[in-house]
């Protein structure tokens, strides 16, 4: 367990490489095929190569070539859905060729231990046995889990879906740092963040901190990034007003009610609750409860990363649509923190 060195495949815009890299990993080497998440990627976390590619054409003579050293791990999202029910595999499921892709790394190079993250609901985990056994066939002893993002200090009702193997040992799995009763809530992620109006902009704080998760993530950022929101119609925001906090489009009169959307559209966050999962339509009012609890307007990047638990230090590149894409798409930092200190913890080990 002395070898710390990681490579993170799909690496999106990093969350997963930042976590461990704070638990006290070593990135070597990562690759993604989305050239703004690599771009973001390239701007935060330095001191390795990051190339922006398909998984399809990395190469093992490629591989040979670029890593500096035989990594302790190989880490990273490849979709598994495709990948599930067995005797019923669709060959042709481009999820399937991408895990395989991932399994394909894994073989060559052949590190002490692998992980692999993934968002999946329940009705997805028939895939479960089949992943792991295809790593069993290596010599990897799999240990399988679903963890809530919130039980890790993050403020968002996440779930990730865990598989970690490693030759030598068997892992225990990650026990949840906090009660319900102690998660992080909304309030406390973004409260200190400047009032917005819809399509205005900030730049720089203008008031203090005031919960201990909004002072971790302002630490050593001296303007911010990303806290723009979205332009909305003058009709949506009188209909965002009746909105109570934590409420729904029922409190909507009728002649404002609008004429699309789920039963969870139009809904607002619950400044006292964690968020649910955040999702790039989170600058849309139109999406799965992203309007801000008290302020008559969709979420900004900003507030997506706090709620994904990304520092204000960390700066997302692109177009604010790719952008809001980059903040949803990724594990969330405390998250893949956790996850870090405990395969460092032999305690977590069998």
């Amino acid at each position: 367990m002395s070898d710390r060195t990681f490579v993170d495949l799909f690496a999106g815009a990093g969350g997963l490489t930042l976590g461990l890299k704070r638990a006290g990993f070593t990135p070597i080497y990562a690759q993604d095929k989305w050239s703004d998440a690599v771009d973001t990627y390239k701007a935060n976390i330095t001191g390795h190569l990051v190339e922006c590619g398909d998984i399809a054409d990395l190469t093992a003579a490629h591989l040979n070539q670029v890593l500096p050293e035989k990594p302790g791990w190989i880490v990273g999202g490849p979709p598994c859905q495709g990948y599930s029910t067995v005797g019923k595999r669709n060959r042709d499921d481009q999820r399937n060729r991408l895990f395989e892709h991932f399994l394909r790394v894994v073989k060559h190079v052949g590190p002490d231990g692998f992980v692999i993250e993934n968002v999946l609901g329940l009705k997805d985990m028939s895939f479960e046995r089949e992943v792991a056994s295809a790593f069993e066939e290596c010599g990897y002893r799999v240990h399988f889990q679903v963890a809530s993002a919130a039980d890790h200090g993050v403020p968002q009702l996440r779930r990730r879906v865990l598989f970690i193997g490693h030759k030598q040992k068997e892992f225990k799995g990650i026990d949840a740092a906090l009660q319900a009763d102690q998660y992080v809530s909304v309030k406390a992620a973004i409260g200190d963040l400047p009032e917005l109006q819809p399509g205005e902009t900030a730049t720089i704080y203008n008031k203090p901190a005031e919960s201990d998760y909004q002072r971790l993530m302002r630490a050593g950022s001296k303007t911010l990034q990303g806290h723009s929101a979205s332009k909305h119609p003058p009709h949506l925001i009188e209909a965002i007003r009746h909105i109570s906090d934590g409420g729904n489009r029922t409190e909507i009169p009728p002649n404002l009610q609008p004429k699309s959307g789920f039963h969870n559209s139009y809904s607002r966050l619950a400044s006292w609750l964690p968020a649910v999962a955040v999702t790039q339509n989170m600058g849309k009012p139109s999406g799965t409860r992203c309007i801000h609890p008290f302020q008559h307007r969709g979420l900004t990047t900003r507030e997506g990363a706090r709620l994904q638990s990304f520092p204000d230090t960390y700066i997302f590149t692109g177009p604010s649509t790719s952008q809001r894409l980059q903040v949803a798409n990724a594990v969330p930092p405390l998250l893949a923190q956790a996850l870090g200190q405990a395969l460092l913890d032999p305690d977590h080990w069998a």
